[in-house]
């Protein structure tokens, strides 16, 4: 048997790295694996840390899957009802956004967030494209960081054009293993291209005729950086919807309303909606909490309450 970390996963075949060498075996599953009753589309996800039976010719069998120290799952695209597993054992989580081409989803950002607050992965938002910003682009933006950094999450400007915080992206990665994610047609690839040339990602450009993005990422996958670290990246979100219907765990991965609930009349069982002596409705009337990021909050227990919300949404998430 070999130790070793699963790299790339393409549904029913997953590249795993064996621990000590330079050997990448392509591995199938043996049995069914469970993640605590969830149903998963994927029960091995890039990250994991597997063990494995080589089998010959590159090929091998993956026997076990060893302890995680977290995971960051999504609902499945395919099956509404079951989860899909995005990575596993991650240091910190990117998501890549721009104001403009296409035009900024906040609520795709505040879902992200949830995604990744239930294991307390520190989180960074990257506005990239900022050589397409005009100044009232600018001024949205600056809006955006102060919302987001005052709660807690790391915010940064990048342009591949102009070569603006790729240092700063560098150093942001370094030594560490980060899951990136973003909305088709934000810039993703080009901006991995632009820190890592030698790993030669196909770029996607924005559709003309629907200002959107194209998909350029088929399957998840982790790739070594020169300059220290590991990033996983995975295919180009066209939205992100939930199958989560414990409305508590929604309430509590909105880090301020959290915070705020223990002032609540009803405290964390406080949903923040019409409950009397609501401390988040109250900072809500003096301006100490986002507007957005509570319609955002909104529209989650909305979604976990209606199984028809994300076919009418689907083009705002």
């Amino acid at each position: 048997m070999s130790i070793g970390t699963v790299t790339k996963s393409t549904g029913s075949w997953y590249n795993v790295r064996l621990d000590g060498e330079d050997t990448t075996l392509q591995c199938r599953m043996v049995g069914k694996f469970r993640l605590d009753d969830v149903h998963l589309t994927n029960p091995v996800a890039v990250g994991d840390r597997v063990e494995v039976a080589p089998e010959g010719d590159n090929q091998g069998m993956i026997n076990k899957i060893l302890p995680r120290r977290n995971y960051v799952v999504r609902q499945s695209p395919r099956r509404k009802f079951d989860m899909h597993l995005l990575a596993a054992n991650i240091d910190q989580a990117v998501v890549i956004v721009t104001i403009v081409h296409p035009t900024i989803k906040p609520g795709f950002i505040d879902r992200f967030l949830v995604m990744i607050e239930h294991n307390e992965i520190p989180a960074t938002i990257v506005f990239n494209k900022a050589d397409l910003y005009d100044e009232a682009d600018m001024d949205q933006f600056l809006a955006w960081k102060a919302v987001y950094e005052k709660i807690g999450y790391g915010v940064l400007l990048t342009s591949v054009v102009h070569g603006l915080g790729l240092e700063e992206f560098k150093h942001l990665l370094q030594g560490k293993t980060t899951l990136m994610s973003g909305q088709s047609g934000v810039g993703k690839s080009s901006l991995m291209n632009a820190i890592q040339p030698q790993l030669d990602l196909r770029t996607g450009e924005i559709s003309d005729y629907s200002g959107k993005g194209q998909h350029t990422t088929t399957f998840a996958e982790m790739y070594d950086l020169d300059f220290g670290g590991r990033l996983i990246d995975t295919p180009g979100i066209k939205n992100l919807s939930f199958n989560n219907k414990d409305k508590a765990n929604i309430a509590h991965s909105f880090r301020e309303f959290f915070v705020l609930s223990q002032h609540c009349r009803f405290g964390s069982a406080c949903l923040h909606r019409n409950e009397p002596g609501c401390a988040v409705h109250e900072a809500l009337r003096q301006g100490d909490v986002s507007e957005s990021r509570f319609n955002s909050y909104l529209a989650l227990l909305e979604e976990a309450e209606d199984q028809n919300f994300w076919e009418r949404n689907k083009e705002t998430y």
